[in-house]
C-alpha cells in the first residue's frame, strides 16, 4: 500500500483539488492516521462511519478493519475519486451533508462508531448533532482545530472552559489523543489541529432538566468577565437581590465567575434558579 503522502500526491497530480469553500485539506501523514486508528474502537462487528473522507487516504486504512463502513462526503467530485480508488471494498459512499446524517437510518438500533476530520467552520454544530444521537453511537475519534479541542477538554478554572466544554462533557468522556501540525496536510492550513476521542456516556449523577441547565449556563457565561451575581442578573433578567439569595441557597458565592464552576455546581445553580 502506498504511504499517505504518495497516495495523496498521486491523486493531486491526476487533478484532485481542495475546495476552499468547503474547508478541504488532505491528510498526508501516516503517523496521524495510525494515531487515529489506534485511538478508535474498530471492531469488525461495530458499524463505522467516516465524516469527510476527502480523497480516501484514511478510508482505505479503516475499511479492512470493519465489516461495513459508510463514508459521508458532500463533494461530488471527491465521490468519483473514492469510487475509483476504493472499489471492491465494503464501503458505502454517501453524498450527504453530515449535519443531516441520521445514524439510525444507517445501522438501525445498533451503536456504531464515528471517525472524521471535521470541517472547521461547522465543527461545533457537527459535534452536537452527533452527541444528540447517543442512542446510536458509542464514541467518536475526530480531528478538529486545536483551539476547539482545548475548549472541549478544558477543566473548570481554565481560560478556555466554557459552554462548549460543558455541552460536550455532560455527554462524553473527553480524551486528547494528539496534536497535528499544519505540515501534515495539503494545502498547509494556517492552524494546528488536534485529534480527540469522545466516549459517549451520561454524565454521572446528572439529575436536572437539560433545557433549564443550559439556560442557566448560558446566562452565567453571557458576561464572562463579570461575577455570577452580575451575569445572572442580566442573563436571567432577575433582580440582583433575588439572584444573590438564590446563589446563597446553592452555596455558591456571588463573587465567583462562570468559568470556575464545575458541572456539579452548575446543576446546583440550576436547581436554585428553577423559574
Amino acid at each position: 500500500m502506498e504511504n499517505a503522502a504518495e497516495y495523496t500526491q498521486r491523486l493531486l497530480k491526476s487533478g484532485a483539488r481542495a475546495h476552499k469553500s468547503m474547508g478541504q485539506v488532505f491528510l498526508m501523514s501516516d503517523e496521524v492516521i495510525n494515531g487515529i486508528v489506534s485511538a478508535s474502537t474498530l471492531l469488525p462487528e461495530v458499524p463505522l462511519v467516516e465524516i469527510g473522507p476527502g480523497l480516501g487516504v484514511l478510508t482505505r486504512v479503516l475499511a479492512p478493519r470493519v465489516q461495513k463502513l459508510w463514508a459521508i462526503e458532500l463533494d461530488k467530485h471527491k465521490i468519483g475519486i473514492l469510487n475509483k480508488e476504493l472499489s471492491g471494498q465494503s464501503i458505502e459512499i454517501v453524498n450527504l451533508d453530515a449535519l443531516t446524517l441520521n445514524l439510525k437510518e444507517l445501522w438501525g438500533d445498533q451503536k456504531g462508531y464515528l471517525i472524521g476530520n471535521l470541517p472547521y467552520y461547522i465543527t461545533s454544530p457537527l459535534i452536537m448533532h452527533f452527541l444528540e444521537q447517543a442512542d446510536h453511537l458509542s464514541g467518536m475519534t475526530i480531528m478538529v482545530q486545536k483551539e476547539v479541542a482545548d475548549r472541549i477538554a478544558a477543566p473548570p478554572g481554565s481560560k478556555t472552559y466554557g459552554i462548549l466544554s460543558i455541552a460536550v462533557q455532560i455527554s462524553a468522556q473527553v480524551t486528547k489523543v494528539m496534536d497535528v501540525s499544519p505540515s501534515s496536510f495539503w494545502p498547509v492550513p494556517k492552524v494546528t489541529s488536534a485529534v480527540i476521542r469522545l466516549d459517549l456516556r451520561p454524565y454521572p449523577g446528572f439529575d436536572v432538566d437539560k433545557k433549564n441547565f443550559f439556560r442557566v449556563v448560558k446566562a452565567a457565561f453571557s458576561q464572562r468577565r463579570k461575577t455570577l451575581g452580575n451575569s445572572l442578573t442580566g442573563g436571567l433578567r432577575l433582580r440582583k437581590e433575588e439572584v444573590i439569595l438564590r446563589l446563597q441557597s446553592a452555596g455558591i458565592s456571588e463573587g465567583r465567575r462562570a468559568e470556575t464552576l464545575s458541572i456539579d455546581e452548575f446543576q446546583e445553580l440550576t436547581k436554585a434558579f428553577q423559574l
